[in-house]
C-alpha cells in the first residue's frame, strides 16, 4: 500500500477544465447592477483584464495554461496525493481516505493556483498593480506571492478579526513585497462609512471587496483580483483535481466521495469539478459534499438570489446562494469562509442536486483537526478541518453500515500560521456559533430589490 504518490513535473496538466461546457443547466448571468441587464465586458474591464473577462463568460471545455503559469507552478505542482493511513487505523474505519495536500504551495494553500495566472494576464496587458482582499490571509499571501514573480505591486485589505488574529500572514505579505491594510479602513470611502457606522466591527470579506475594488478603479494602471467565487477562478483550481485523477488511477481507485471546504468555491471546485465531469457524462456516480460553517451556511440556510459580492455594491449582481451582501459572520478563525455567497457555478449545482452541503460548528472541526494531526502528521488549516471533521463523519458512518467507501478530499492548506486558533482552542475560548432566523430575515430583506423583474 503506497503512503504517498507523486507525480512528474511533466505531468503538471496543460490545459483547465471548465465544467461549465458540460453543465446540464448553464448558469445564469451576471447582471448590471444598475441596469438590470446581463453584464458585459464593458462593466467588467475597469475591474479585471481582458484575458480574464474571456474566461470568465467562456463555455470552452478546455483553456490552455500559458507556458509562463506552468513554469511558475513548477514550484510546488503537482502536488502529492496522501493514502491516510493513519486516520483509518484510527478510526478503525472500513473506508480508504485520501487527501490532495496544497499545503506544499508558497503560501502554503491552494490559492497560488489562480492568483499566478490572475497576475500574468495583468501583466501582459501592462498592469502595474494589483488590490484585493483576504480573510484568514492565504488569498492575500499568494497573490502577493504572484505579483512578486511579475514584478507588480500587491495591496491587501484583510479582514480585521483575521489581521489581529493571524499578524504572521501580514509579516507573509510583506516579505513578498505587499502592502496590507485592515479592513475596514479609513483609506476608502466604503471603509469609512462601515467605521462610522460600527467603530469595534469585526469586518468581513465583503467589506473588504469593496475596498479594494474602490482603490482600483481610481488608478487605470490598477486592476483588482479575487481569490474565490468568480468563474474564471475555480477554473484556474481544476488543476488539483486533473492532478488527482491521474494520482487515484495510480493507486487503483476511484472516490465514492469527494469532500472540501467551501467559503466562495475555488477550493471545492478545485478537487471536485473534474472528478464530475465522469459524473455529468454518466461514466460515475461519486458524491460531492461541500463543508461549510455554521456560522456562515450560506448554501444550508442562504438562498438562491442575485446579490453583490461585496458589501458597498461595486460588484455586478450574481445569481448565488446568499446571505445578504451585508450578514457579517461571527469572528470565527476560520477566516477564508467567512464569505455571505457561494459561487455561481458552485450555486447553480447545488440548486440542480448535483452536490452536496453540510454546515458544521467549529468546535468538532478543531477537534477533527486535532484528531488528523495526531494520526497524520499535518496540522491543517481552520478551513481544512472543516474537510476532516466531515471525513470522519463519513468514514464512521461506513463503519456504522459495513461497506467499503473510497473517501477523497483536499487538505487545501496547513495551519502553522494558525497556531493562535488552536491555541484558542485548547484554552477553551472558542465557542459554536448559530444564525438566528431573525438574523437571517433581516440580512435577506436587504436584498429582495435587487432581484430583476
Amino acid at each position: 500500500m503506497r503512503k504517498k504518490i507523486f507525480l512528474n513535473e511533466s505531468d503538471i496538466p496543460t490545459h483547465w477544465y471548465n465544467i461549465v461546457a458540460d453543465m446540464p443547466n448553464k448558469p445564469l448571468p451576471p447582471l448590471n447592477p444598475k441596469t438590470r441587464q446581463p453584464a458585459g465586458p464593458d462593466d467588467l474591464s475597469p475591474i479585471f483584464p481582458m484575458g480574464l473577462i474571456e474566461q470568465e463568460v467562456s463555455t470552452e471545455r478546455y483553456i490552455e495554461i500559458p507556458d509562463e503559469v506552468r513554469d511558475i507552478y513548477r514550484i510546488w505542482r503537482p502536488s502529492p496525493l496522501y493514502r491516510a493511513t493513519g486516520l483509518e487505523k484510527m478510526l478503525d474505519t472500513p473506508a480508504k481516505i485520501y487527501y490532495k495536500y496544497e499545503g506544499v504551495s508558497p503560501s502554503g494553500s491552494h490559492k497560488p493556483n489562480t492568483a499566478v495566472p490572475q497576475a500574468y494576464y495583468n501583466k501582459v496587458e501592462g498592469i502595474k498593480s494589483i488590490t484585493t482582499e483576504t480573510g484568514a490571509g492565504q488569498w492575500g499571501t499568494a497573490l502577493a506571492f504572484a505579483c512578486s514573480q511579475f514584478d507588480m505591486s500587491c495591496e491587501v485589505y484583510m479582514v480585521r478579526i483575521s489581521y489581529d488574529q493571524k499578524p504572521y500572514r501580514k509579516v507573509m505579505m510583506n516579505t513578498f513585497g505587499a502592502d496590507v491594510y485592515p479592513s475596514p479602513s479609513n483609506r476608502t470611502e466604503a471603509g469609512r462609512k462601515i467605521l462610522e457606522k460600527d467603530p469595534d466591527t469585526s469586518g468581513s470579506l465583503g467589506i473588504a471587496i469593496s475596498e479594494a475594488i474602490e482603490r482600483a478603479v481610481m488608478d487605470e494602471q490598477t486592476k483588482y483580483a479575487l481569490g474565490s467565487v468568480l468563474n474564471h477562478v475555480l477554473l484556474h483550481q481544476t488543476i488539483i483535481g486533473q492532478e488527482t485523477i491521474k494520482q487515484m488511477e495510480y493507486a487503483g481507485d476511484y472516490p465514492d466521495i469527494v469532500v472540501a471546504p467551501l467559503g466562495g468555491g475555488s477550493n471545492f471546485a478545485g478537487i471536485s469539478f473534474p472528478f464530475m465531469r465522469n459524473n455529468l457524462t454518466g461514466d460515475a456516480n461519486t458524491r460531492f459534499v461541500a463543508v461549510e460553517p455554521a456560522s456562515c451556511p450560506k448554501l444550508t440556510k442562504g438562498r438562491f438570489m442575485y446579490d453583490h459580492g461585496d458589501s458597498a455594491g461595486y460588484t455586478p449582481l450574481l445569481p448565488m446562494y446568499t446571505l445578504g451582501h451585508n450578514f457579517t459572520p461571527a469572528a470565527i478563525h476560520a477566516g477564508g469562509l467567512r464569505y455571505h455567497g457561494a459561487s455561481v457555478l458552485c450555486s447553480q449545482l447545488l440548486k440542480d442536486n448535483l452536490i452536496e452541503a453540510v454546515a458544521l460548528q467549529q468546535l468538532e472541526c478543531f477537534e477533527a483537526g486535532v484528531t488528523f494531526a495526531k494520526a497524520e502528521g499535518i496540522i491543517a488549516a481552520p478551513e481544512a478541518t472543516h474537510a476532516v471533521a466531515q471525513v470522519i463523519r463519513e468514514a464512521n458512518r461506513a463503519k456504522e453500515e459495513g461497506t467499503e467507501k473510497t473517501i477523497l478530499f483536499n487538505l487545501c492548506g496547513h495551519g502553522f500560521v494558525d497556531m493562535q486558533a488552536y491555541d484558542d482552542y485548547f484554552a477553551g475560548k472558542l465557542s459554536d456559533h448559530e444564525i438566528s432566523d431573525d438574523l437571517l430575515e433581516e440580512s435577506m430583506s436587504e436584498i429582495t430589490d435587487l432581484q430583476p423583474e
